[in-house]
C-alpha cells in the first residue's frame, strides 16, 4: 500500500479496511486477517494497524471474538451507513474541489454528466 504523508497511516489503513468492507471484498461477519498479517499486506507497522483496528471496533465496524479474532460486522445497516459516509466524504471533496476552480452547481452537474457519458463510451 502507498501512503500520502499528509494522512495519518493508521487512518489511511481503516479507509483501505472500509473499501474492502464496502466493496464487498470483506463481507459481513468474515473473519479478519490478523494484526500481523494486515501489517505485511499494508506495509505498516503492527502498533498502527492494531490502531486502526481499535478505531474500527469502537465504530462497531469490526466486533472481537476473544480467542477467535476479529470479524466484520453482520449489521448490514453499519455498512450501508459506512458505504452512505464514504460516498458523502468523496462527494464533498469532489464538489469543494470543482468550486475552488469557480463552477457553478450546474457547470459541475453538466461537467459530471459528460465526464460519465464519455467513460460509458469508451467502455462499449
Amino acid at each position: 500500500m502507498k501512503f500520502d504523508d499528509k494522512v495519518p497511516i493508521y487512518f489511511q489503513i481503516k479507509n483501505y479496511l472500509y473499501h474492502q468492507i464496502v466493496t464487498g471484498i470483506l463481507q459481513p461477519g468474515e473473519k479478519m486477517p490478523s494484526v500481523r498479517q494486515l501489517a505485511i499486506d499494508v506495509t505498516a507497522n503492527v502498533n498502527t494497524v492494531q490502531r486502526a483496528l481499535t478505531e474500527m471496533l469502537s465504530e462497531e465496524i469490526i466486533v472481537s471474538q476473544r480467542g477467535k479474532g476479529n470479524f466484520v460486522t453482520t449489521d448490514v445497516d453499519s455498512i450501508q451507513q459506512l458505504r452512505n459516509q464514504l460516498v458523502e466524504e468523496q462527494l464533498s471533496l469532489m464538489y469543494k474541489e470543482l468550486h475552488a476552480l469557480n463552477l457553478t452547481d450546474e457547470e459541475i452537474l453538466s461537467e459530471m454528466k459528460s465526464y460519465m457519458e464519455s467513460r460509458d463510451e469508451a467502455h462499449e
